[in-house]
């Protein structure tokens, strides 16, 4: 048997719509699919052809401030694997995020930033 595949995952965030276009000039991604969610709420696919990020909101979405990754099902931070790491984090910069926690062992090089409380892992194998 082959072994399984992430397709997408899926979690709540404010404007999936902006967070959407940032990852497509980030990572050279494209919008697969948006458009109406459960609860009137919205739901963005972005991602490759390959797999996605379902990022979804509605009207009642509360924002919380409790990142913690001691909690059950808290997402930790998304790992996102590119090619040509220093371009990225360019462009991370020029988009006013800030870079930190920087890492270069086996096996990549890579380095976070943070979007509102979403942490972002962006890694290089190459």
């Amino acid at each position: 048997m082959k072994a399984a595949t992430l397709e997408h995952v899926n979690f709540t965030v404010k404007d999936p719509d902006d967070l959407a276009a940032l990852f497509c000039r980030l990572f050279n991604w494209k919008i697969r699919w948006s458009g109406e969610a459960l609860n009137n709420g919205r739901t963005v696919h972005v991602g490759s052809d390959d797999s996605y990020l379902a990022l979804y909101t509605h009207e009642n979405a509360t924002e919380t401030r409790s990142r913690n990754p001691e909690m059950i099902n808290n997402l930790n931070h998304l790992g996102i694997v590119v090619s040509g790491i220093d371009e990225v984090e360019l462009k991370v910069k020029e988009e006013g995020y800030e870079p930190f926690n920087h890492g270069d062992y086996e096996p990549g090089r890579r380095f976070y930033f943070m979007i509102d409380e979403l942490e972002v892992e962006v890694v290089d194998y190459s």
